[in-house]
């Protein structure tokens, strides 16, 4: 049990006691009384909004309330202080002590420390990457690729069940592309002179395909209708693509559980499926759209199509399903494939590149309708990375096909810098990624900041040993009130787990970790002025100890925040 959800439990004994007592009624609901630091830290250590929410519903003066629960909360061994504020907000003051046991908390916890229920029994869907099976993975995909990661992680450690899967896009018109393009580098091996035409896929990653069918199949294509192998190469193609993309994404350390397949979702009739639940509930109906804003009567001819009634889910107009070939929509077989989602997970979240916003509410409207509201769904924007090098834009790789390949930049800057990087600004706000920044060592590079912390930390225990300074029990009296606003700031990182969580926003851990690496890293820079202030003292070893077990305590809540990132916690600095 860590000190918030500690201090949680004391508050709720307290309310307890009140209501025993006949100061406030039984059966109050508490779900929104929170215990968290106060925006301002000299207000103190704690703050609770207990007799603001629960005054009006007890029928009591929010200041009566607060001051007969601050009486109970003062009669707790930690709490050194307490204060009502205002109209009735309630500050506590906890014991240096408290803290103290707080750290010890961490070393005991060790990798576990932050770890939550708070997902306990919810499963949760996250699809994330499903890049169209057509090339290698290109920086484009690299911002969701690790947003989606790292938030199956996150929610992973709050408790969550996660299934992380990828959508593989297999059944449209670009892979009757993607195997054109193939039947033209399979020509190519038998020694025809090829040029590609605009339309098709460029890149040379397609040629040894085409080398692997020339050699399997000889010529027995060339000359043949498209009808004969479009489907064969297609589905090799796809095949080869899905191979190179999961290699792609073993660089950035990525891997899925499910890869679901498009064109086998349709084949086994999932789309028929959702259309019929809708029907049975009106809300699928045959009718004519609106003509588009600026066609004139004689541009528009009205046709039935089957149209899901999105407007009652606050679309601003009805979607088909199917086109006028009868052929399913990409939002028809969309909407099938999220109620495919929604029957083994309470939870979705999609991974979205920001182009797709517009067709945002539909799905979000379909989801709702297919699962009469129960089950939570969330779609992530997120925005473009523009990529830089010294603040110049870079280059496209012909190689590629006109794009620069995710396996390219993580084998120039690292894994670890490409995953940090791509945590440290909003998911909906856009990034630029400068080659020359992101490995800058500078207090201005976070990626740095963060893992220099950890490696300093490495390098005061071969220090200390090299000074002949044994390991043995911490007197943890030796921290001084500087030393233990550390530890405040490390107690927080099980409420960032918490948060992040619950907003899906993974982007909070790197923020956080940025806030204690700056915290040590000042801690330890007044030590350059001061000789009794640093970390290593060689003539005072318990000063050392107890100074040692603060900075591993911000070292394993380091590590705790990169494994949620999916980043190593490094102990030298090359």
């Amino acid at each position: 049990m860590t000190l918030y959800t500690r201090f949680a439990t004391h508050l709720d004994a307290a309310l307890d006691t009140l209501t025993a007592n006949g100061v406030l009624p039984a059966g109050l609901d508490r779900r929104n009384v929170t215990v968290e630091p106060p925006r301002d830290t000299t207000h103190g250590d704690l703050a609770t909004n207990a007799a603001m929410v629960l005054a009006k519903p007890a029928g009591v003066k929010p200041r009566d309330l607060a001051v007969a629960l601050a009486a109970e909360l003062e009669k707790i061994a930690d709490v050194a202080r307490v204060d009502v504020a205002g109209p009735g907000f309630i500050n506590m003051m906890l014991t240096d002590d408290s803290w103290r046991s707080e750290l010890t908390g961490i070393h005991a916890a060790a990798a576990d420390y932050g770890r939550s229920t708070t997902g306990e029994g919810i499963t949760v869907n996250i699809e994330y990457v499903s890049a169209n099976p057509t090339g290698p993975m290109h920086m484009g995909h690299c911002r969701g690729a690790v947003v989606g990661d790292a938030l199956a992680s996150l929610l992973e450690f709050a408790g969550h069940k996660v299934i992380r899967e990828y959508y593989v896009n297999d059944a449209g018109g670009q892979v009757d592309v993607l195997g054109r393009s193939v039947h033209l580098r399979y020509r190519e091996a038998l020694g025809e002179s090829v040029t590609i035409p605009e339309g098709l896929y460029p890149g040379d990653y397609l040629v040894p395909i085409g080398q692997e069918l020339a050699a399997e199949f000889g010529d027995r294509y060339v000359a043949s209708p498209e009808e004969e192998w479009l489907a064969l190469f297609r589905t090799r193609a796809v095949a080869a693509m899905l191979v190179l993309i999961k290699a792609d994404l073993a660089l950035l350390g990525i891997h899925h559980d499910l890869f679901a397949s498009e064109a086998e979702l349709q084949a086994a009739g999932k789309p028929e499926a959702a259309e019929a639940e809708l029907r049975s509930r009106d809300l699928v109906y045959d009718g004519v759209l609106e003509a588009p804003k600026g066609e004139t009567p004689d541009d528009w001819e009205p046709v039935v199509l089957p149209l899901f009634r999105s407007t009652q889910f606050g679309d601003d107009q009805d979607r088909p399903i199917r086109k006028s070939t009868g052929q399913w929509t990409y939002f028809g077989a969309d909407l099938a494939y999220h109620y495919q989602k929604a029957q083994s997970a309470d939870q979705l979240i999609d991974i979205w590149g920001a182009d797709h916003a517009g067709t945002v509410k539909r799905i979000v409207a379909a989801v709702a309708a297919l699962t009469g509201g129960k089950t939570r769904f969330d779609v992530k924007l997120i925005q473009m990375v523009r990529l830089l090098r010294g603040g110049e834009p870079v280059k496209m790789s012909k190689r590629a096909g006109n794009f620069v390949t995710l396996a390219d930049v993580v084998r120039e800057v690292g894994r670890d810098v490409v995953r940090f990087t791509m945590l440290t600004r909003r998911a909906d706000a856009q990034m630029d990624f400068d080659f020359a920044k992101v490995v800058e060592a500078s207090k201005d590079n976070p990626v740095f900041y963060v893992q220099y912390a950890h490696a300093r930390i490495a390098s005061l225990h071969r220090r200390a040993d090299e000074a002949g300074i044994a390991a043995g029990t911490a007197d943890l009296s030796r921290l001084d009130a500087d030393e233990l606003a550390l530890v405040k700031l490390l107690a927080q990182f099980p409420r960032t787990v918490e948060t992040a969580a619950a907003t899906r926003e993974p982007h909070r851990i790197a923020f956080y970790l940025g806030d204690v690496a700056a915290a040590f890293h000042a801690l330890w820079n007044v030590g350059n002025d001061r000789p009794d202030r640093r970390f290593l003292i060689v003539d005072d070893a318990a000063a050392t100890r107890a100074r040692l077990f603060l900075a591993d305590g911000a070292a394993q809540i380091i590590r705790n925040g990169l494994a949620i990132m999916g980043v190593e916690a490094v102990t030298e600095m090359n």
